[in-house]
C-alpha cells in the first residue's frame, strides 16, 4: 500500500487512505512525528533543487517537492511554494495561488507569510492541481468506503475492479460505481432479467463480450469493463447515457434521445453519479463509431 509519488515521495497523505482500506489502527505519535519528519525533508529537497546546492538547479522539481510537503500540511512548504507562484519561477505566476498558499502557511504561524498577503491578496481557496488528491489516492478512498460497508469476501473483487478498470480506459471510480450499484460486487448474483455476477451481464452481453463463465468474477468483470468501453466510444463519454445505457441498453438511451423516463435507470442513473460526479469520461473513438441516431445531440452539447 505505500507508495512513492513521482518525484517527490509522500507517507502523510496515503496514512489515512491505508487505515481505510485495511482497518490498520490510527498512527502512533511516534509515526506521526516521523510523518512529519518526511514533509520537512520534502521541503529541504526543493531548496536543494530550488538553488542547486548539491543537486542540479531543477525549479520545477523544487515545485513539485514543496507542493507535497504543503499538501501534507508543512508551513514552510506552502510559504516556499507560494514564493514561487508569486514569482513566476519553476510554475507560471499565479498571485491568486501564491495568496491562498500564504494564508494557509499563516494559518500555521509561519513567521513571513502574512506579511507576503500584502502583495498577492488575501486567501481565495484557489490551489494549484498539485494540492489535490491524486487519481489513485481518491480511487482508494472510494475502495476504502466500500470496503467498510461490505464483507470481507467481496473486498478482493471490489480490488479487482479497481485494478482492472484501467487497462480498458475506465476510471476506477466508474467501473466502482456500477459494480457497487449493479451487484454490490456479488459474484453470484442472478436477477430476475438473467443478469449475471458482479456486473450483472444478461447472456446476450456475456456472449457480446466473449465471457463463457459470467460467474467467474475476473472473466465477468473484463466483460463488463469491455462494455463499459464501448459504451463511452459510442456515446461520447457522455456519462449520464453511459451510465443510463448500461441499466436500460443503448437502444432505450437513442429512442427517448437522452436518460429513459423509466424511474428505474432514473435513480440508477442518480445513483451512479453518487459516486462519480464527473459529467464526461475520456474515450476512446477508434472502440466504436459515436451513435448516428444521437449525434444531434452531440452537436448541440458541443
Amino acid at each position: 500500500m505505500w507508495r512513492a509519488l513521482v518525484l517527490c515521495g509522500s507517507l502523510l497523505s496515503l496514512s489515512s487512505a491505508v487505515q481505510a482500506a485495511t482497518g490498520e489502527p490510527p498512527l502512533t505519535p511516534a509515526q506521526l512525528a516521523a510523518l512529519s519528519q518526511h514533509a520537512g525533508y520534502l521541503h529541504e529537497a526543493g531548496l536543494a533543487f530550488e538553488h542547486g546546492e548539491g543537486v542540479p538547479r531543477e525549479p520545477e522539481r523544487a515545485a513539485a517537492c514543496y507542493c507535497e510537503s504543503a499538501r501534507q500540511g508543512n508551513p514552510e512548504g506552502m510559504y516556499a511554494l507560494g514564493w514561487m507562484y508569486a514569482n513566476g519561477r519553476g510554475v507560471a505566476r499565479d498571485d491568486a495561488y501564491a495568496g491562498t498558499l500564504f494564508a494557509m502557511a499563516s494559518m500555521l504561524s509561519h513567521p513571513q507569510a502574512e506579511r507576503m498577503l500584502r502583495y498577492t491578496g488575501p486567501y481565495t481557496g484557489a490551489v494549484p492541481e498539485c494540492l489535490h488528491a491524486p487519481a489513485w489516492e481518491q480511487d482508494e478512498g472510494l475502495v476504502g468506503r466500500l470496503m467498510a460497508r461490505l464483507p470481507a469476501d467481496r473486498h478482493a473483487i471490489i480490488l479487482q475492479v479497481a485494478r482492472t478498470a484501467p487497462e480498458f480506459g475506465v476510471d476506477a471510480r466508474f467501473a466502482l460505481a456500477i459494480a457497487s450499484t449493479e451487484s454490490a460486487f456479488n459474484p453470484l448474483a442472478l436477477s430476475p432479467r438473467n443478469a449475471m455476477g458482479v456486473m450483472q451481464l444478461i447472456p446476450d452481453t456475456a456472449a457480446r463480450f466473449n465471457v463463457r463463465n459470467a460467474y467467474d468474477p475476473a472473466q465477468n468483470i473484463r466483460g463488463g469493463l469491455a462494455y463499459l468501453r464501448w459504451l463511452l466510444a459510442y456515446f461520447r463519454g457522455e456519462v449520464r447515457l453511459v451510465a443510463a445505457a448500461y441499466n436500460a441498453g443503448e437502444g432505450a438511451v437513442e429512442r427517448y434521445q437522452g436518460v429513459p423516463p423509466f424511474p428505474e435507470t432514473q435513480a440508477y442513473v442518480t445513483r451512479i453519479q453518487a459516486y462519480f460526479s464527473e459529467q464526461t469520461h475520456p474515450y476512446d473513438a477508434s472502440v466504436v463509431e459515436s451513435s448516428a441516431v444521437m449525434a444531434p445531440l452531440f452537436m448541440a452539447d458541443r
